[in-house]
């Protein structure tokens, strides 16, 4: 550790002021990782989680995969906006996406919610051929267009610029004629208890529809997602067919998912 790092340790004499630098960080850089604020303050990781969970609370920061990310005064507290998620968890929601891919067989028939998990899984398709996909993300579309094996379909709607979503009658509609093999569903949390949840109303009635006409639903969403609930519940856990997870998903949870019957693929970054 540098001269620098030591003597800014040495500033730090108790937890309020731990916290303090923290949010000085957060205002300066937008984010931080739990890492390298356990090596600068010279803590355990664990307290540094506290710390974060602590600023969550106080809807300074909103807690993703390694880190937190700043909430601006335009941003609810639990929604960052796609490219804050897009700039974290890069290497785990890629090794979801993989395992994801793997799922889809020609012929299929497949349905992927917005979200940047499901964005990465959208960058792999490229490689498939005889797939119909649709999609209410704006940017997993835009990751489909180079797919010529793939006949892309988009839900219409109207745009939520913040999750670059669509949304609506138009939307939700735009399905009532379908039946699709796959729903990859992207979650803002998950609670065994709860079900999978989301921070839009919109969008958690539109992903219910979407539940409605796929014959398997694949949950992809990262660890950090668990044993948290948002406002508006999508379904319960026990629709749930496949969720695919990094192996940082607590022991409970992944016990309760597989007393539930729930096929789990966990994969590592």
């Amino acid at each position: 550790m540098s001269n620098t790092d030591s003597s800014a340790d040495k500033r730090v004499t108790g937890t309020s002021e731990r916290r303090e630098q923290i949010i000085q960080r957060l205002r300066q850089q937008g984010s931080v990782q739990v890492n390298d604020l356990s090596e600068w303050f010279g803590v355990s990781t664990v307290t540094i989680r506290n710390d974060l969970a602590f600023l969550e609370k106080q809807g300074i920061a909103v807690r993703a995969y390694g880190g937190a990310l700043i909430c601006d005064s335009n941003t609810p507290a639990t929604e960052p906006s796609v490219e804050d998620k897009s700039s974290l968890n890069t290497a785990v929601k890629r090794s979801i996406a993989k395992a994801a891919v793997e799922l889809i067989k020609p012929g299929h028939r497949v349905i992927l919610d917005s979200g940047t998990t499901t964005y990465e899984i959208a960058r792999l398709m490229r490689q498939h051929t005889d797939v119909i996909a649709m999609t209410n993300g704006m940017n997993v579309a835009n990751a489909l267009l180079e797919s010529e094996g793939v006949e892309l379909l988009m839900t219409g709607g109207h745009l939520r610029r913040q999750s670059q979503s669509f949304y609506g009658d138009q939307a939700e509609q735009s399905l009532q004629n379908y039946h699709f093999d796959i729903l990859f569903l992207g979650v803002d949390a998950i609670d065994l208890e709860r079900g999978i949840s989301t921070h839009n109303e919109d969008e958690a009635r539109l992903n219910r529809r979407m539940c409605e006409v796929a014959e398997r639903i694949v949950v992809v969403t990262d660890s950090t997602k668990f044993n948290r609930s948002s406002l508006h519940k999508i379904i319960d856990t026990q629709r749930i067919d496949v969720i695919i997870v990094d192996e940082g998903v607590p022991n409970e949870s992944l016990e309760g998912l597989r007393r539930q019957g729930i096929d789990v693929i966990l994969v590592s970054a």
